[in-house]
């Protein structure tokens, strides 16, 4: 019984390792591109476990009818038999003549699902129905994680929109997925697909901690460190002081007002503009305190999403790399894009 077990075991790691070298193979020979034209060169067709079901029940129909010499069972295996040879056409040229687009990829973070976005365009005046699309990859067995599809029928002369669920393994560059785009329709008896490798490429940025600690303390310009003791307290690298009416709201530590709400008390503080024309604040690995390298990222993630949200100056040291202090939307992605790459 072990080894018979172990035989086949072994079969089937030899049979899942040859149809990954096959898939390989095929992907290789497919030319990248963000959009594709489907048409009969890259189409393809074959019938699906229902399909083969029925192929085996026209056969039985059509000797059985022959033994017995039965008109109305030759008049029903034919017209089985025609139905589904209309559906295999019909199924074919729901896919044929289809333009599929990919949308430009968005940055994402690591540990998040990604979204790619692919317009689907038909020329036609007739509905296309039943069109899925999802990440290519081997046709799973039940007992394992099935391939999430997304659905869509595109009207006639119209477009749709699909958004498929994609994970990113890791921080950095990564070329997008090759994408499979299949219909049943209309009988379910043929599988009618095509496999498409788009050529963009996304971003993703380091996974942000979850509960970093608070903003290292500010420097001064002439790049000397030094750390106040309401920094600290504060948890923010600038000094504060009472708020004054007319005080901008990037300017309050909202943080702040919510611990002093929570003791009962409506007091808010400011930071101090002349202590941030004095100081600015430098994020880099050293600050973080952490040994491993990955776990540094996460942290410098995370501290560049709240100096963004509190509307400060930041600068990242980055190795050779500097990112002088600035602020903004620009200034954020830049910083994340170092780290993503880092």
């Amino acid at each position: 019984m072990a080894v018979a077990a172990a035989s086949s075991t072994a079969q089937g790691a030899a049979a899942r390792g040859l149809r990954q070298r096959v898939d390989a193979w095929f992907l290789a020979r497919l030319a990248p591109s963000d959009q594709i034209s489907l048409n009969q060169r890259n189409v393809y067709i074959l019938p699906t476990r229902a399909g083969l079901m029925l192929m085996a029940t026209l056969a039985i129909l059509l000797l059985a009818s022959i033994n017995y010499q039965l008109n109305l069972g030759y008049l029903l295996t034919f017209l089985l038999a025609g139905c589904a040879t209309v559906g295999m056409q019909v199924g074919h040229g729901t896919l044929r003549g289809l333009d599929l687009h990919l949308l430009p990829p968005t940055p994402q973070y690591a540990g998040s699902a990604a979204l790619l976005r692919v317009v689907l365009h038909n020329a036609r005046r007739r509905t296309r129905y039943g069109i899925g699309l999802a990440v290519h990859g081997p046709r799973r067995r039940k007992a394992a994680a099935p391939i999430a599809w997304a659905w869509t029928d595109v009207p006639g002369q119209g477009q749709s929109t699909v958004e498929i669920a994609f994970q990113p393994p890791r921080r950095g560059w990564h070329a997008m997925p090759p994408l499979t785009a299949e219909t049943r329709f209309p009988l379910g008896t043929f599988r009618v697909w095509t496999v498409w490798r788009p050529a963009a490429q996304m971003l993703v940025y380091p996974q942000p901690e979850a509960h970093p600690p608070p903003l290292p303390a500010g420097q001064p310009r002439g790049g000397q460190a030094m750390a106040s003791a309401s920094t600290q307290g504060a948890g923010e690298y600038d000094g504060v002081r009472p708020y004054r009416r007319g005080d901008p709201l990037k300017l309050v530590v909202w943080k702040k007002a919510a611990r002093a709400q929570a003791a009962g008390s409506d007091e808010l503080v400011s930071r101090d503009a002349a202590m941030a024309q004095r100081h600015e604040l430098w994020l880099e690995p050293a600050a973080t305190g952490l040994p491993d390298h990955e776990a540094r990222l996460s942290r410098l993630t995370a501290w560049v999403l709240q100096a963004d949200r509190l509307g400060l100056e930041y600068g990242l040291q980055l190795g050779a790399r500097t990112l002088g202090p600035d602020q903004g939307e620009a200034h954020k992605r830049a910083c994340l894009e170092a780290l993503a790459t880092a």
